[in-house]
């Protein structure tokens, strides 16, 4: 639906203003046609430092004070994923449009819901996915559709989980993790990190997943290395993720200490796209091996911005331009509940030794054995 602001211009709030807001902010104050109007955090003074940052003229420290603001077209809700059901569903009953943090919930039926509520009351509600909107993933999933590498017939998605010294690990507050290593969490690094990935796994590909194998094990607080099998609707493509926990590496990267590989292959050839978060590889960005008939050429595209930060401005610029045009935001509730449920799945395929289905995992959640019993 389109906003009918009668200026032209959203006028945003932002709802949390803890680690990540910097970077999914960003976006919003660069676009002309996007007025951050106000921020709201329960730790007044984090608001008022991110009000001054950003210029925002106007701050809140209660949720109700921010929605009853009849200048606000839009929010942002960056707040802990266990409390988003709450804030989606009282910015949707105060008229708001809402774009939120991945995971969209705690649960499949939550999503589901939400995203009903939204499309009853004639409002875009939209999950801000960083990695939809990162440039080099972008081009990978463009190159797949016009058949660069033939028909897709494997994928493989590789994390590793290290140690570095940007400045952007240095300033994160300790305190905002908290909510991620106990029970307000279905389960840890695999639930608020990887849903990127599972996103990844069916979004490049444009493909749902039918049946997931995988084995999960878990060290320290935060971190479950994983290998994981995904058979997709096409019984001709399978994918790979594997996740590992390397606490003595250091890794190059501007943000958080990860790094991501993704590979996909094809009859005809292969893409890479060599990273994300992370800049380990000497390599362009992307690396796409054409190997059909007599063709066999290599093609590095180097000029294509890397920044894993472009993923963020990019999606918050999306929001604003879906609102103004009236066309439909990614992703979609309906896209974020087939995440929740390929994470879950993983789980619970784990715990079980057995193939699961994410598709059957229609509300609730899993949580892997041993999650939280510290």
């Amino acid at each position: 639906m389109t906003a009918d602001t009668g200026t032209g211009t959203i006028r945003l709030g932002v709802l949390g203003a803890g680690n990540i807001a910097d970077l999914n902010v960003a976006g919003y104050l660069e676009h002309p046609a996007c007025e951050v109007l106000a921020v709201c955090d329960v730790d007044a003074e984090a608001a008022q430092q991110a009000a001054k940052r950003w210029s925002v003229p106007r701050v809140y420290s209660d949720i109700a004070d921010l929605l009853a603001d009849s200048d606000i077209d839009a929010v942002e809700i960056l707040t802990p994923t266990h409390l988003h059901a709450a804030h989606i569903r009282a910015a949707l009953d105060a008229g708001k449009h809402v774009s939120v943090q991945k995971p969209i919930t705690n649960t499949v039926d939550e999503a589901l819901g939400l995203g009903k509520l939204a499309d009853e009351a004639g409002l875009t509600l939209r999950v801000s996915e960083c990695f939809v909107h990162y440039p080099p993933l972008e081009l990978a999933k463009k190159l797949i559709a016009d058949g660069a590498i033939g028909r897709p017939t494997g994928l493989r998605i590789r994390t590793v989980v290290g140690q570095t010294d940007s400045q952007f690990q240095a300033d994160l507050r300790p305190e905002g993790y908290g909510w991620r290593l106990d029970d307000r969490s279905p389960g840890g690094h695999l639930f608020d990190d990887m849903v990127h990935k599972y996103a990844m796994a069916m979004w490049l590909v444009d493909q749902d997943i039918v049946s997931v194998q995988a084995v999960v094990r878990r060290r320290d607080l935060f971190f479950e290395p994983c290998a994981v099998i995904f058979e997709y609707e096409d019984p001709d493509l399978l994918g790979t993720m594997e996740v590992q926990y390397a606490p003595g590496m250091w890794l190059r990267s501007r943000y958080y200490g990860a790094d991501e590989f993704f590979e996909v292959q094809g009859d005809d050839g292969f893409l890479w796209v060599t990273r994300a978060t992370g800049e380990m590889h000497e390599l362009a960005p992307v690396v796409h091996y054409a190997g059909k008939d007599n063709e066999r050429t290599w093609t590095a595209f180097d000029d294509v911005d890397a920044d894993w930060g472009s993923g963020f401005r990019r999606s918050s610029a999306h929001f604003v331009d879906s609102l103004l045009s009236g066309t439909p935001a990614a992703m979609t509730a309906v896209e974020a509940a087939k995440v929740l449920q390929l994470c879950f799945a993983v789980y619970q395929a784990s715990d079980s030794r057995a193939p699961v289905d994410p598709r059957t995992i229609t509300a609730g959640s899993v949580t892997p054995q041993g999650w939280a019993d510290w």
